[in-house]
Parts: structure tokens; C-alpha cells; sequence
């Protein structure tokens, strides 16, 4: 609840800056803090960043402490309301019964932060009280993280409380079912159900945040030689250790590869290279499509399971270990089915073993562009899952990478609700592409921005993951 209000408030007031969503009260975060970050599996990954217990003077050689001229002003004052409803019917008849169901589901998150303040760091005075500072490297913060290959970040500014505050979210969740449903079979009981019911369920939650509450913050990466003397990186994010090879030269670290050129032929040559994630995905068999289909769609309702979720298939991937130990209960079991399914599908030949590995590399691909989207692309897709509309997704994108343009059947389009098709349109626009309808047909084309990002990129690969289990299903 806390880590969405945060990720929503920094979508809201930087989107692709410098500013980083606290994601838990817990971590105590003061200017010069150290935090490890380390670079995402897929290039157009965001770094994940950690706070440590430490500061910068806790990990200098030396016993004179370095004190940082700060600096406070007026941030801005802040207060968002977020909000979904889903609403859905479904009525149907067999030979032995009917049918008939409804559910509505709402939620509203507001976060009133209020007047909100940012402390920085004087960078400038910054690097002549460090000019001659030296890490050490016996430290074990410095051991374990030049041992991952992480980066060391300070932090140089911090958006703060500067009053008591709340964040409150409210669930409300509907369902009513009716009908007849009778089972016959031979030497077996006739059971049947006749009934009227109905299922409702109301949350409300407010959490109070006190004064002086860090809710987002800004980086400086370290540069770090093998002698501990280190250079503070001001114009870009290419922190990390010197690599210790003759064969291998420059930094290991959040290098980033990311691309901003927004050329068509560019992102289709990217779908292209990723196009054997989709058809692993595609080959398995029906039931476990619909498996991971239902696990996928359900996390988009919550974005902390989704990221309990990609989480843990990071660690799988790259730690070659899951440690669900820190994993609430709730999310576990959201996680459990897949971790279940990878395990099934090691337990055979080399082939087998070697398909399993795919098969969790392709899922990380999805849940890792899934939990990249903002939260207006990722409520808007909430709307957009039905396998008929993913269907649709695919003939815009393919139509797309193929002209630069893309024209789709007015009669598929027009089998679409007006509701849904303005939240296909809000999908595609909170990622820099615009959907522009003519009566019955319809074409995308990407935003003419001087810097696209890897944003429609990004919503391509979830369309197409969710499109590739939702086949057949």
C-alpha cells in the first residue's frame, strides 16, 4: 500500500527521472545513505535499488568524518486519489443447468502527503571534502556487493514529510451467482443446486505517516577502484568496481543499454529477438497455459504480489535460488503455483531440464515488463486481458512493425465495448503510442517525442506474453 503510493507519486511528478519510490517504512533513509543497486536482467529494466543500515563515513578509512553541507526547500504539496472498477456478467445454459453470475470490483488508494520538503546534498562541496577519502575495502558491505557485482549509490537528495499524513485505500468486492446445476452420471448421484447468492466484501485501510517520512529519493553512483579511491559519477548512472582482468576492462554495474531511439524498425527487430520467449509460451500444453494465465491476470490486481512474483523469479534467474521467505503470506500464494510448475518441469531429461529454464526466463520477461508499466498502463490493461482484445493488441502491433502502421479489421474492432475500447486507447497512450479509431478500424503509430524511451517497447512485450498464454484458452 505504502510502496504503490510512493511509485505513484514519483509516476506522477518525475516520470523517467532521477527520483526512486521508497518501497517499505522500514527502510531508514538519510542523505549519504549507501544503497546497493544492481541492473535489470532485460536491458530496458529499471535498477533495483536496496537501502543499507550504512552511511558514507561508515564505510571510510579513517576517523575523520565527512560532514555535508545540506540544504532544504519547499517541494510541492501533494495529494492523488487512485481508482479502478471492474464490473462483468456472465450468463450461460447446459443441457443439466444455468447460470447466471455478476461481480464488481472497486478500489481507490489516496495518498494526502500534504506539503512535502527536499533535502540535498551540496554535490559541489561534496567532492572536495571526499577528494582524498578512501572506502574500505575490508568492509563486508563492500565484500558482499563487489562480490554480486552491484553498485554503490548515495544518496544526494530525499523528498520528505513535513507533516502528519496518511495514505487510506478501500476495496470493495461484489459477486452474485443464481441458476440450477445438476451433475448426472451413470451409477453416480443426481446432485443438483438451486440457489440465489450473493458475496460481499469491504476493506478500509488507513495508514498514518509521521513528519519527517522519506517517500522518494535521488542517487549519486561511486566509481570504485581497487586502492578504495572512488570518483563520484555526476552526469550518468555507470557506477560499480573495477573489474579485476586483464581481458576485461570499464566498470561492471547499471551500465544500462537503453536505446532512445524511437525507429519502428528498431522496436521490431527487438519483439523479433525475443519471439522464442513467446513461443514456449504459446507450445505448452492448454491446461498450463490457463494455469499461468490466471496466476498473470490475477497478480495485475494487486501490484505488490506482481512484484513479490518478479521478484522471485529474478532471484531464480540470475541467484539460481528462491528465497520466499520475506514473501507475505498472501502473496505466496501467488507464487507457489509457478515455483511448482518450474520444479515439475526440471524433473526429467536434459531436454526437459533445459525447457524449464526457458520457460522461467520467458516468464520473467512478462512479469518484469508487467511490473514496469506505470499504474495508469497497468489499470488500464486490467481492462484490456480478455483473449479477444489481446487478439486484437497483436494484429495493431504486428500490422505496426511490419508498414509503420497499422490497420485492424473493423469487424474484430468493432466486437469491442465503447468501454473498453477508451481503456485500449488509454493502455496505448500512457505508452507513448496513440491508437487513432476511424469508425469500425483502427491504427496505432508511435508518439513523435524527441526521446520515446523503451516505454511502447516495454507494453508490446506484456501484450504479447499475455496474448501467448491466453491462446487456446
Amino acid at each position: 500500500m505504502f510502496a504503490t503510493a510512493t511509485r505513484n507519486f514519483v509516476d506522477e511528478v518525475d516520470p523517467g527521472g532521477l527520483l526512486i519510490p521508497v518501497k517499505s517504512l522500514n527502510d531508514s533513509i538519510a542523505l549519504l545513505t549507501v544503497v546497493v543497486s544492481q541492473k535489470g536482467f532485460w536491458f530496458w529494466q529499471k535498477p533495483k535499488h536496496v537501502p543499507t543500515d550504512f552511511t558514507l563515513n561508515d564505510i571510510l578509512t579513517g576517523d575523520t568524518p565527512i560532514t555535508p553541507v545540506l540544504t532544504e526547500t519547499d517541494f510541492i504539496k501533494y495529494n492523488g486519489t487512485y481508482g479502478d472498477s471492474i464490473q462483468g456478467s456472465m450468463d450461460a445454459t447446459f443441457i443439466h443447468s444455468n447460470l447466471n453470475a455478476e461481480g464488481k470490483d472497486s478500489s481507490k488508494l489516496a495518498s494526502s502527503f500534504g506539503s512535502l520538503k527536499k533535502d540535498e546534498v551540496d554535490v559541489r562541496q561534496l567532492l572536495r571534502d571526499t577528494k582524498n577519502s578512501v572506502l574500505d575495502m575490508s568492509h563486508c558491505l563492500i565484500k558482499q556487493t563487489q562480490k554480486k557485482r552491484q553498485v554503490f549509490g548515495l544518496v544526494k537528495e530525499r523528498i520528505v514529510t513535513s507533516q502528519p499524513c496518511s495514505v487510506t485505500e478501500e476495496v470493495q468486492q461484489a459477486e452474485q451467482c443464481s441458476g440450477t446445476l445438476g451433475f448426472c452420471g451413470p451409477k453416480s448421484p443426481k446432485v443438483s443446486l438451486k440457489d440465489n447468492g450473493s458475496l460481499s466484501k469491504d476493506s478500509n485501510v488507513t495508514m498514518e505517516i509521521p513528519t519527517n517520512t522519506t517517500i522518494a529519493y535521488a542517487l549519486i553512483d561511486l566509481e570504485v577502484k581497487h586502492d578504495g579511491h572512488y570518483e563520484l559519477c555526476l552526469m550518468s548512472n555507470k557506477g560499480g568496481f573495477e573489474v579485476d582482468s586483464r581481458t576485461q576492462k570499464g566498470q561492471l554495474g547499471v551500465t544500462g543499454a537503453v536505446s532512445n531511439n524511437p525507429d519502428v524498425s528498431r522496436l521490431a527487430q527487438e519483439l523479433k529477438d525475443l519471439s522464442d520467449h513467446f513461443q514456449l509460451l504459446s507450445a505448452l500444453p492448454a491446461s498450463s497455459k490457463a494455469s499461468l494465465f490466471k496466476i498473470v491476470t490475477d497478480v495485475l490486481e494487486d501490484r505488490a504480489a506482481l512484484g513479490a512474483l518478479q521478484s522471485v523469479l529474478n532471484q531464480m534467474l540470475v541467484e539460481k535460488s528462491a528465497n520466499i521467505a520475506d514473501v507475505s503470506e498472501a502473496h505466496i500464494q501467488s507464487i507457489q503455483p509457478v515455483l511448482e510448475m518450474l520444479k515439475e518441469s526440471e524433473c526429467g531429461s536434459v531436454a526437459e531440464t533445459e525447457r524449464s529454464a526457458s520457460l522461467l526466463s520467458a516468464l520473467h520477461l512478462i512479469t518484469s515488463a508487467l511490473d514496469e508499466l506505470p499504474h495508469e498502463s497497468l489499470s488500464a490493461l486490467r481492462a484490456c486481458r480478455s483473449p479477444t482484445v489481446l487478439e486484437i493488441t497483436q494484429l495493431l502491433v504486428h500490422c505496426l512493425c511490419e508498414s509503420g502502421e497499422s490497420p485492424a479489421s473493423g469487424t474484430n474492432v468493432a466486437v469491442l465495448p465503447e468501454d473498453v475500447l477508451a481503456n485500449l486507447e488509454h493502455l496505448f497512450t500512457s505508452s507513448d503510442v496513440n491508437l487513432q479509431r476511424d469508425g469500425d478500424a483502427a491504427t496505432i503509430q508511435l508518439k513523435q517525442l524527441q526521446q520515446l524511451g523503451n516505454r511502447p517497447l516495454i507494453m508490446f512485450i506484456a501484450l504479447r506474453g499475455l496474448h501467448s498464454l491466453a491462446q487456446g484458452v
